[in-house]
């Protein structure tokens, strides 16, 4: 069925996202309380005007290849057809290529507001939907799960009638909980990080992180205290530490005092987990230097939403 689009414009707000969490590699995801916001509106005229402020201004394309219209495309596709014209807007804040889930949010960020641009677009396209259309394009669910959803995630990929098809469940952050994340300024790609993991893992290794991974689960919810023994992972993060040395230095220091560190997503940026005041935070940042920049955020406890 076509759809019939509607006239005014919408505006969506997308957290940032960490994943892996330490063991939880391609499973688990994070939602953090900075925000990407994005307005767009359907337009008459056969054109695409596309503005962006913040981060990516200078470098992010103002055409069909930029992702938060190409995702916008996805999910006016799954609804029935695009329309003829599209203005869009962002206000960047995610730092880009810094394992913050920036394209997670510029995705999720294109669905929602291709839904919500749609009349009956919420009856047609439900969350698990979203959360399909955006594994598709980013290639692994944990950030856009978060992303969706909020709080934290547990996202996997099963084939169902012969389809590949990503689910997630959703898990109550205890509130005591709060992060700091710890962001350089140099970047790492996603497709390299992912090229510097071996193919085989020790068998003692892999017992180790998948204890590891279930009790974070457990930690996440009910027992901050567990936070730093969880967070130790066997299966990624060692293998990449060529490429951002200054961060892998920082999770060795950090976790040697009994901090609950991790690289986040495919890094460079280290994230804490805590449940002190601004005094650790900034007793954490005096250990981090001064080759990082210290945001301390709180867990979104909601996902991608219209504002």
């Amino acid at each position: 069925m076509k759809p019939t689009f509607k006239a005014q414009a919408m505006q969506v707000q997308v957290p940032a996202t960490s994943a892996n969490l330490g063991p939880g590699f391609d499973s688990l995801g994070l939602a953090l309380a900075m925000y990407d916001r994005y307005i767009a509106q359907v337009l008459d005229e056969q054109v695409i005007d596309i503005d962006i402020t913040g981060e990516g201004a200078d470098t992010l394309p103002r055409n069909e290849k930029n992702l938060v219209l190409k995702s916008m495309y996805k999910g006016f596709e799954f609804l029935g057809g695009k329309p003829r014209g599209i203005a869009l807007r962002a206000l960047n804040v995610i730092p880009h290529s810094r394992g913050l889930g920036s394209s997670a949010s510029a995705i999720i960020g294109g669905l929602s507001l291709a839904r919500a641009l749609v009349l009956g677009g919420n009856e047609r396209m439900s969350n698990d939907d979203m959360l399909n259309l955006a594994n598709e394009m980013e290639g692994h669910p944990d950030n856009v799960a978060a992303t969706i959803f909020g709080g934290a995630t547990i996202a996997w990929q099963e084939i169902q009638h012969g389809h590949n098809v990503a689910l997630s469940v959703q898990l109550e952050v205890d509130p005591r909980i709060s992060a700091v994340a710890f962001v350089p300024s140099t970047s790492v790609s996603t497709s390299k990080a992912r090229k510097m993991l071996p193919d085989l893992i020790t068998h003692g290794d892999a017992i180790k992180n998948s204890a590891n991974t279930a009790l974070l689960v457990h930690a996440l919810q009910h027992r901050p205290d567990l936070l730093h023994t969880a967070t130790q992972d066997f299966l990624h993060q060692s293998y990449r530490a060529d490429a951002m040395p200054a961060t892998f230095a920082l999770l060795m220091k950090l976790r040697k005092a009994g901090v609950a560190a991790f690289i986040s997503g495919a890094g460079p940026t280290l994230l804490v987990l805590h449940t002190g005041g601004s005094a650790e935070v900034e007793e954490l940042t005096r250990a981090a230097g001064d080759k990082f920049s210290a945001m301390a955020l709180g867990v979104s406890r909601t996902g991608a939403s219209l504002v």
